[in-house]
């Protein structure tokens, strides 16, 4: 069965002098202040559709790990995970850097590291992003 999340953003004013405020609906969990200037210069406490695509790979790609990771019967401890995702006005989205490390019992390293390449290729997340020209992936046990 399908599930849908949803958000919404209100936006006053023209692209570069104006500010909107993206709110979290399904979850209830907040509202957001964004701006130009937060996605292409300094952030000043406010948020950037690229942060929110930061957050959403880091724990989709963390639940695919940790699932990956279960199945293969050496569930993990804890795995922590992190994204930066390049912007760059006129262009796009150019990189997405994943960085994980985790903490699993029994397992090697290179065992670890495929699990993580193979949580980034199939974490729908990443799927979404196939466009992007660069994800790379660093994973090690910690």
């Amino acid at each position: 069965m399908a599930t849908t999340r949803n958000a919404t953003t209100h936006w006053e004013g023209s692209l570069f002098e104006g500010a909107g405020q993206v709110t979290l609906e399904s979850s209830g969990s907040g509202t957001y202040d964004v701006s130009w200037a937060s996605r292409a210069e300094e952030a000043n406490g406010k948020t950037s559709p690229e942060e929110l695509i930061a957050a959403a790979h880091s724990a989709c790609f963390s639940m695919a790990l940790s699932n990956g990771l279960a199945k293969a019967g050496t569930p993990p401890t804890s795995l922590d995970t992190s994204a930066e995702v390049d912007f760059v006005p006129g262009t796009g989205i150019t990189e997405i850097r994943l960085r994980v490390r985790g903490s699993v019992e029994g397992m090697s390293n290179d065992d670890f590291v495929a699990a993580a390449e193979d949580a980034k290729a199939n974490c729908p997340v990443s799927q979404a992003l196939a466009s992007v020209p660069s994800i790379t992936l660093d994973a090690a046990l910690a």
